[in-house]
């Protein structure tokens, strides 16, 4: 499927890879594109609710972080060698649904879903080439990046902010890679429950978040952010079921857990019924093959013709990857951050044709630009003041690992 999908300039495929986070589908995707919603800088709000409105079909979307632009005076100076725009929805020529072992194809007008079955289905696969190897530079060296560390907490300690998500690029350029045998082995190394592989024209994300950003149910909203990361032993069962508890008695992780749950009920409390938000889940440790996080899961009962912009307005982006408060910390990122986060700490997700939706938090991703040769892999972690630099910069690293094997 994915190999009929890459002649078209634009397609979305989202898989939850068979867990159970409140997900119907076990996988989505949307090919080509009938129509579509593109924007750059001054996006007009009520021209993107009356796009959604105007079709009630499914849509795709994805939005950068750089959108935080249009809905704070902030601005983005960095360098950024990837370049999706900030923000586009498109309603595709043909959508694949799977589900309970049942493939669904719906197909533009006149179009024949049979006929594309069968040419899914009569794939050959190209003999397989090995990829070179991608050696990746980082925008900080070790020094800096406790150095860097040590700076944020000055502005903790003056009282600027109380948790900043920092992130470093690692990025190699003048490198050509085939993004549909790398997303594939990211799959295989690190599966997870919102996973996305996305084209845009020359432009490619292959992700493997663990993370949900927001999903929408009727008038039900649930976010579930994490904060707290911990590395998996698997050869080692007790050393693993260890460190999961170290994780969760971590006093450091608890405290960022909770401070960005007080963040995401007081962001969904603008857009909910009085007294309908509340803690479903709090600290909750999950498994995944790579690490164990920190996950809790808040939910609330959305107000009457509360629009999507309204909800995007209030929520993004999202307080897992930026911090407290929100527009200061994300002043900071500005200044001491190398590289525009671009995909990285946004969104990509889907809207059905009863309006319900649901986004991840694109982390644990690989961006590529095609035309520029260039790769691009980010990693951040909560910097409190209580954090060892030494160790953040181990975190990152740690939660880099499985993007890196992708290209061996």
């Amino acid at each position: 499927m994915l190999n009929f999908c890459k002649k078209f300039s634009i397609f979305c495929f989202l898989d939850n890879h068979g867990y159970d986070f409140d997900k119907s589908l076990e996988w989505v995707a949307g090919a080509g594109s009938l129509d579509q919603f593109l924007a750059g800088d001054g996006v007009n709000f009520g021209d993107v609710d009356l796009f959604i409105q105007s079709n009630p079909d499914w849509i795709f979307c994805h939005v950068s972080y750089d959108f935080k632009n249009q809905l704070e005076e902030l601005h983005s100076s960095n360098p950024d060698g990837i370049g999706f725009p900030e923000f586009l929805f498109f309603i595709p020529e043909i959508i694949f649904i799977f589900k309970l072992n049942e493939l669904s194809i719906g197909v533009y007008p006149g179009g024949n879903p049979k006929q594309i079955f069968d040419e899914i289905i009569s794939f050959v696969p190209e003999k397989l080439i090995q990829i070179k190897p991608v050696i990746f530079k980082s925008r900080f060296t070790k020094e800096e990046y406790i150095e860097t560390v040590k700076k944020l907490q000055a502005h903790i300690l003056q009282g600027d902010c109380y948790e900043i998500n920092f992130c470093q690029e690692f990025y190699a350029d003048n490198n050509t890679i085939d993004a549909l045998r790398v997303y594939p082995n990211l799959s295989k190394l690190s599966p997870n429950p919102f996973a996305a592989f996305y084209k845009y024209e020359d432009k490619y994300l292959m992700c493997a978040s663990p993370e949900r950003y927001l999903k929408k149910i009727a008038r039900t909203i649930i976010s579930q952010p994490i904060k707290g990361t911990a590395r998996r032993i698997t050869d080692n069962l007790k050393e693993d079921e260890q460190e999961k508890i170290s994780l969760s008695s971590s006093e450091k992780e608890r405290s960022e857990n909770i401070m960005i749950v007080d963040m995401v009920r007081n962001d969904l409390s603008k857009i909910c019924s009085e007294g309908s938000v509340f803690v479903k889940e709090l600290l909750a440790i999950y498994s995944f093959p790579q690490v164990h996080q920190m996950i809790s899961t808040v939910s609330g009962n959305l107000r009457e013709n509360i629009t999507f912009s309204e909800i995007f307005k209030s929520t993004f982006p999202m307080g897992s990857m930026t911090g407290a408060p929100k527009k200061r910390v994300m002043e900071l990122i500005e200044k001491y951050e190398k590289t525009k986060r671009d995909l990285f700490s946004g969104t990509v997700g889907y809207i059905n044709p009863e309006g319900d939706f649901d986004f991840n938090v694109i982390i644990r991703s690989i961006l590529y630009n095609s035309t520029n040769k260039y790769v691009s892999i980010q990693a951040g972690s909560a910097i409190t003041f209580k954090s060892d630099a030494e160790n953040e910069y181990e975190e990152c690293l740690l939660k880099i690992d499985a993007m890196k094997k992708s290209f061996e």
